[in-house]
Parts: C-alpha cells; structure tokens; sequence
C-alpha cells in the first residue's frame, strides 16, 4: 500500500504522540512510585514498564476481541429482524404466480 507523503507525514505525528504519551505516563509510574533510581535503573525500570504495558495492552485487546466476537451473531440477528421488517420479502411468496390458463 503506497501512501502519500502527506499520510505518512500523519502517521509520524500519531506515532510521535503515542510515544510522548508513553513516556509521561512511565515517568509518571516512575514518580508515582516513590523509587530513587540511577540513571541504569532508571532505564531498566522505563524498559521494564513499557514491556508490561504492552502485554496488558494485548491481553485488553484480545478480551475486548472475545466479547465484540460473544455479541456479533445477537447484533446481526437484531439487523436481520430489522431489516427484514423495512424490506418486502423477495421471492416467489410475494408476487403470486399466474396460472397459464389466466392469460387467455
């Protein structure tokens, strides 16, 4: 997929903001967390908080994944129904079928 430059121009900017979003909240954890780390700590612990948070992320993703999946065939049903209602049904029940002997 080829993008113009102007979208990958925008796709830099969300990519930079996800990442400045990340690094705030892992200070804030760090801050928040009353630990007073060297520099090396500091650093592993920053490593060590994006990892985590990452696998909650994923795991988040795949519950919400699982229940959007429980609740699709109940919202297609409910579509279904609904549609049907507003259209008239298709086929051989809505239009009676002529009899060859009535066109003489």
């Amino acid at each position: 997929m080829q993008m113009s430059p102007e979208e990958r121009n925008v796709m830099r900017q969300r990519e930079n903001l996800r990442r400045q979003t990340i690094q705030r909240e892992t200070e804030a954890a760090l801050r928040d967390s009353g630990l007073r780390l060297n520099p090396r700590e500091r650093a592993q612990f920053e490593s060590r908080y994006v990892q985590e948070r990452r696998k909650v992320e994923q795991a988040l993703r795949q519950q919400i994944e699982t229940e959007r999946q429980k609740e699709l065939p109940a919202l297609i049903q409910q579509l279904k129904k609904e549609f049907q209602i507003d259209q008239p049904t298709k086929g051989p029940a809505t239009k009676p079928a002529e009899s060859p002997k009535s066109k003489k």
